[in-house]
């Protein structure tokens, strides 16, 4: 039986909203549609999303394409403009059953996403090929970071209540997840504009306590000096709590953070992986960085780097500054590109550093992995893992490491 196939770029966020639309899509009878979920963050992502309707058009010439997504938000009329797609939809209409039910004559439906002012939880049963799942708890964001479009594509911050976040993992829990990602566009903001404020670490508290089944839980990309001290709590005592913490630092420079109008400074980053370390010792970190932002020097970029060594990051995502236009960072004297891509190098260099130092620390261990495919999977970690054996994906087994293999780890299933 033909089923809707839904590709999807960017962000966790993206993954769980690309569920909902799959079943919104198969409720709807859309067997025959391919819906394109794109992504706004850099003008790299947009292009290959272009790149990639041209390509499914050519590939699937009966096919009803669908795009929506963040680029789509930001700029519908260059959407409109490609023949290839059949239905354009915004990020607010593409979670609402009823946008896959309207007639075909509305080709493009896409609203002011700043004047919505609710996020609802959408009960997903389960994730197409995946062991772990991702939960939206929030959306949105009231920042105005100088190089970001993000805001306009996903409007003002705007939280999941609690209860709903609970029912959603209970579900997903009963149906063999093994893992939950709880997931957000600015996750620490969460709670705001609930009744009572709830903080991230409060409605994680709760989250834990009122699903005591669930094995593993994530908290996906955080501000270093927005976390609460709920969730400090929970790093040091609730071990269902996974530790690994990946940080939104963008830049390690306080000049290039300031100019980014980021909330926090080289030093909160540096304060805030010992606080988290001095509570779990074995904690490991992520960062999203950008290489090359506008009017960086070397001893700006060599600050990054060197912070890459000082916090201990091990998985990085590093991305070279891409402009955006109509943000204040785009009007900001620009880094050449060659020297942007130099710099993001150099981040990614030191970042498999200090993952292999990592991975070679972890040799004689025995980890608990997430099998999430046939003989791969994660530790509590996140470090990819290789088993001697296939086992049911979604089991969370007990492996000792033996070695090391293209970056992974390599594993004996214990027992």
């Amino acid at each position: 039986m033909k089923e809707p196939r839904v590709v999807t770029f960017g962000c966790r966020l993206n993954t769980y909203e690309s569920e909902v639309m799959r079943d919104h899509a198969k409720n709807a009878g859309l067997d025959d549609a391919i819906i394109i979920n794109t992504c706004a963050v850099t003008t790299e992502a947009e292009r290959q999303a272009r790149q990639s309707i041209r390509r499914l058009r050519r590939e699937n010439p009966d096919a009803k394409i669908f795009v929506t997504g963040c680029a789509v938000q930001v700029n519908p009329d260059k959407f409109a403009k490609m023949p290839e797609i059949d239905r354009i939809f915004g990020n607010d209409s593409k979670m609402k059953a009823e946008t896959f039910l309207m007639p075909e004559h509305e080709r493009v439906v896409v609203n002011d996403i700043m004047s919505v002012e609710e996020t609802a939880s959408h009960l997903v049963s389960g994730f197409e090929g995946r062991a772990r799942a991702f939960v939206q708890v929030q959306n949105g964001c009231d920042h105005r970071c100088t190089f970001c479009i993000i805001p306009f594509g996903r409007g003002n911050s705007r939280s999941v209540p609690m209860g709903e976040i609970v029912t959603q993992v209970r579900e997903l829990v009963a149906n063999g997840y093994g893992e939950v990602v709880l997931t957000g566009v600015d996750i620490t903001s969460y709670g705001h504009d609930l009744p009572g404020k709830p903080t991230l670490g409060q409605m994680t508290r709760r989250l834990l306590a009122q699903v005591p089944e669930l094995p593993r839980l994530r908290i996906s990309s955080v501000d270093p000096v927005e976390v609460d001290d709920d969730i400090f709590r929970l790093i040091a005592i609730e071990p269902r709590l996974m530790p690994h913490m990946h940080i939104s630092l963008q830049a390690g420079d306080d000049m290039v953070l300031k100019r980014m109008k980021r909330r926090h400074l080289r030093q909160d980053v540096i304060d805030f992986c010992e606080k988290v370390r001095g509570l779990r010792s074995d904690v490991t970190f992520g960062a999203d960085i950008i290489a090359g932002f506008p009017t960086e020097t070397d001893e700006m970029a060599e600050n990054t780097l060197r912070l890459v060594d000082e916090c201990g990051l091990i998985y990085l995502h590093v991305f070279p500054y891409s402009s955006r236009p109509g943000t204040p960072a785009a009007r900001m004297p620009q880094v050449a590109k060659d020297i942007r891509k130099e710099r993001a190098g150099a981040l990614r260099d030191a970042g498999e550093i200090q993952l292999s130092n990592f991975l070679k620390s972890r040799i004689g261990l025995i980890e608990n992995v997430l099998v999430e495919k046939e003989n791969t999977g994660h530790t509590e970690h996140f470090a990819p893992v290789l088993l001697d054996r296939v086992i049911e994906p979604g089991t969370i087994a007990k492996a000792k490491v033996i070695g090391l293999e293209d970056g992974k780890l390599k594993a004996e299933l214990a027992g």
